[in-house]
This record gives C-alpha cells, structure tokens and sequence, in this order.
C-alpha cells in the first residue's frame, strides 16, 4: 500500500522537491529520492515503507547503546528498508541500502505494534537497525499509540532530517542514539553523501527538547580516529553537556570497506581523551568490563556494572547513588 509522504513541494513537469532531510531532492516524475524509499508518482510524493518491517526482536536496551535510559530492560526493536545515507562501512547494509524488492518485509499495522510493543516485558519501541527517519510517517502514525499505553519510543537514527519534520515528532520521543560519524564535514560529504551540521544541529533540537541523548562515534582506522579529531568532537559534546553519555565503537570492515578493523589501542585512546571532560564515557563492541561501566561522576563507585549487555551490579538507588546520593544523569524508573 502507498502512502502520501508529508513535507515535499511540487515544481514544473511533475518534479518535486523532497523536505524530509537536509539533502532536498529534486526528484523526477517516476524516480526516487536518494533514500529510495519516497517515490514520486505523477506529482505525487509516496513512501514505499509504511508499515513495512525487515527486522523485528526484543533488543537490551543496551543493545542500541542506551546505557542511561532504563537499564537492564528490554525493547521491541523494529526496522525496515533504506537509508539517507551511503555509508560504504554500514553494519546493515543489507536492509539500509535495499529496495523493497531486496529484502523479505511483513506488514505490521500501527495498532498491533502499539499492542506488541507492551508484551514480552518490552519497555516500548525501538525504531532502528536501518535509519528511521525515512519511515517518517510510519513512525509519526504509531509513536502517539505507544506513548498511549505508557512505554517508551526510541530512535536509533544518523540525525539526518530538518528542523521541521524533526520538531512535529520529537513530542513523541524518549530518548535517542544518535550516530555522530565524525567531526568533520569532509568525512561526511565522501562518506556518507551528507554533511555534519545538520547532524549537530539535530542533537541540539533533540536535547533542548528535553529528549534523552546518548552519542555513537564508530571509530574507522585512518579516517576519523585521529587525536584531533576526537578532540573536536569531545569539545563539542562537552559544550553540549558533558553528562551526555558518549559511545565509541571499534570499526570492523564491512559491506564495501575493507580497511583493517581499528586497533582497540585507538578506541582506548578516544576512552581517556573523553574521560577528561565528559561524565560517562563507553567503549562499545570491545567487551571490556571497565569500559562499560558506569561510576558515579561524584564518588567515582561503580554504579552500574555490565559484561556485555547484561547488568551484573546495579547500585543506583530514585535515580541516585547508592553510595554517596549523588543524582546520576539518566532516566532509571
């Protein structure tokens, strides 16, 4: 079933210009934006994934990274097809740059998500595994019937969209992963087919409309794991808010990048450099106990201890530490 995408303008001879993300497309009459899910059919903007499902598991919440947001429970993740971006590095390519023709998709209709989402011990939804502000209007429709049954909405997303259409759905959002690839717009211009700004102006929007912010930065050996780099990027998370959770995560070759997997070494030294400004600071896909702990910026206790993704001490006691009563930043109940 096609539906009519929202924010697009028509133009001369059945053209239009897509508004969704910062890209703009100028889309001809039968062809597709870059994300290759918003079709244009006579003048007419479709979306090709509505109610489209690729992907469908109960998650850790820690899976997405979320490690200040409802430890130790679990979340209806979901995805479909398509991505805004190009990345040659993606972990899931396979549904992010697929047609729907591609990829095997059910069809999942907003009250029965709304229905799953509270089963199992879910938490609420998780919109991830491919970018999910393509599924713009999926995620517009269904999100206000989770919030409906009091659980959660999750975005896992790159933060590549404007400040309209983000505005109209943050209301409806808990908490984010936003994925800051690097802290340079070169890198995303050759990378990604976007560009950095809209990225930090996006996390910006999210945070000052009091949404729970957490940041990934894959850690890609040679291209944006330089100490200078790094150091912006810190810099800029610090002026934010240095009680945002801050993720690094180790590089392994994939889809069309065969670089050699980054050095743990690289990830460690982006670990202590964050350390220095930033209150918590993780290192993902390493497995180091340490490095996925999380201490109380005033004691220095451990507050939460994880192997992997399972909690194996927990001393967080009304969203305080349970050693010296420091409030830790975070939702927690």
């Amino acid at each position: 079933m096609l539906k009519e995408a929202l924010f697009y303008k028509t133009l001369e001879d059945k053209r239009i210009r897509c508004l969704l993300c910062p890209k703009g497309c100028i889309i001809e009459n039968g062809q597709r934006g870059d994300c290759r899910v918003r079709l244009n059919r006579n003048g007419i903007l479709y979306t090709l994934n509505y109610k489209k499902i690729t992907s469908l598991a109960l998650d850790p919440i820690e899976k997405k990274p979320l490690y200040h947001f409802l430890p130790g429970s679990k979340i209806l993740s979901i995805g479909t097809f398509g991505c805004n971006f190009f990345c040659p590095f993606c972990q899931n390519w396979e549904i992010s740059q697929a047609l729907e023709s591609d990829v095997p998709t059910k069809t999942l209709s907003i009250e029965d998500l709304a229905i799953y989402a509270g089963e199992y011990g879910s938490c609420g939804v998780a919109y991830t595994y491919n970018e999910p502000s393509i599924w713009y209007e999926f995620i517009k429709d269904s999100a206000p019937l989770v919030k409906e049954r009091s659980l959660k909405v999750v975005l896992v997303t790159n933060g590549y969209i404007n400040p309209i259409p983000q505005k109209e759905l943050l209301p409806y959002i808990d908490a984010m992963n936003i994925d800051l690839k690097a802290f340079s717009d070169d890198f995303y211009v050759k990378y990604t087919g976007g560009h950095l700004l809209p990225v930090l102006r996006s996390i910006e929007a999210a945070y000052n409309a009091g949404v729970h912010i957490e940041i990934t930065n894959l850690l890609i050996t040679g291209l944006n794991d330089s100490p200078e780099m790094i150091k912006k990027l810190i810099d800029w998370v610090h002026h934010l808010d240095p009680a945002i959770p801050l993720h690094f995560s180790r590089y392994f070759p994939a889809y069309k990048m065969t670089i050699p997997e980054t050095p743990v070494e690289h990830v460690k030294m982006a670990y202590n450099m964050a350390q220095e400004k930033l209150h918590y600071v993780y290192m993902g896909n390493v497995w180091n106990i340490d490095a996925n702990t999380t201490y109380c910026k005033h004691c220095g206790r451990p507050l939460i201890v994880r192997r992997g993704y399972e909690i194996i001490s927990y001393n967080i006691e009304s969203g305080k530490c349970k050693f010296c009563g420091e409030e830790v930043d975070g939702v927690f109940e």
